[in-house]
């Protein structure tokens, strides 16, 4: 045993920076050589439906202003920007420019009620769970606020799958995706090459490759196929159920068909 010992200690193989495999050092240096593998998730359109509770928070949010909104408005194709893009658009027919006073009004009533109105996309959990059981580090990228979004996962179940849930704060310097993705990235130390954006909009892609990270587009939420090649998504998925088996398979280096 003293034999094995001394040769461990003494391995003339092992260079002077690199630790010996038995000491409590060697678990250290083997986990910082190994790069930690991350994927990033939007969360309106690609892990929740959250339409019907939007919806109801900007007719609140334009009839606190003194409109009457049309009931039936079609907010889909809006949904994703920051808050503050998405009131300016729903203002601009009624010739208003009170965009702070639509936020307000707008966060007024969602943090009251409208979150309650999100439903999960079908085979979400079983997609995260999954993709936590294979290993990944897993974070929320939203541009919901990040209180919001924070109820929102807790009340369907989801926060214990997340390492970490990030989206917008007061003050607006997250409001935008290369923004937050920058700043999840440095707070966790996560290499952008081992890390995925999924998102169902052109700005989760463009978002990613800004900060240098690749970009999965969704089919099942707001964004169309069209905006999201437009925008260079490296990939498309069109199931859920084929969600974390595309994750899986883009984090690890291999690339499949979209």
């Amino acid at each position: 045993m003293r034999t094995l010992c001394r040769t461990a200690a003494h391995d003339p193989r092992r260079t002077p920076d690199q630790p010996n495999m038995y000491s409590p050092a060697f678990g250290r240096y083997v986990q910082a050589m190994t790069p930690t593998r991350s994927v990033l998730l939007d969360l309106d359109g690609t892990l929740i439906d959250s339409q019907p509770g939007i919806l109801a928070s900007c007719l609140a949010a334009l009839r606190a202003l003194g409109h009457e909104p049309d009931e039936t408005l079609d907010i889909k194709h809006t949904i994703g920007p920051p808050l503050e893009d998405i009131m300016q658009v729903l203002l601009q027919p009624y010739g208003d420019d009170r965009v702070g006073e639509a936020v307000a009004a707008y966060r007024q009533h969602y943090g009251e009620s409208g979150l309650l109105g999100s439903e999960p996309y079908p085979g979400i959990g079983s997609s995260l769970k999954e993709m936590q059981q294979a290993g990944l580090r897993i974070y929320l990228a939203t541009s919901k606020r990040e209180t919001f979004a924070n109820r929102i996962l807790h009340h369907l179940g989801f926060a214990t799958y997340f390492d970490g849930i990030h989206g917008s704060v007061p003050g607006g310097g997250l409001d935008h995706k290369p923004e937050l993705l920058a700043h999840i990235l440095s707070q966790h130390n996560l290499l952008p090459s081992h890390s995925l954006m999924v998102g169902d909009r052109r700005h989760d892609i463009s978002g990613a490759h800004a900060v240098g990270m690749r970009g999965l587009g969704v089919l099942w939420g707001y964004g169309t196929r069209d905006e999201l090649e437009t925008a260079g998504a490296d990939q498309l998925v069109e199931s859920t159920a084929d969600l974390a088996r595309t994750v899986l398979s883009m984090v690890s280096g291999k690339q499949s068909a979209s």
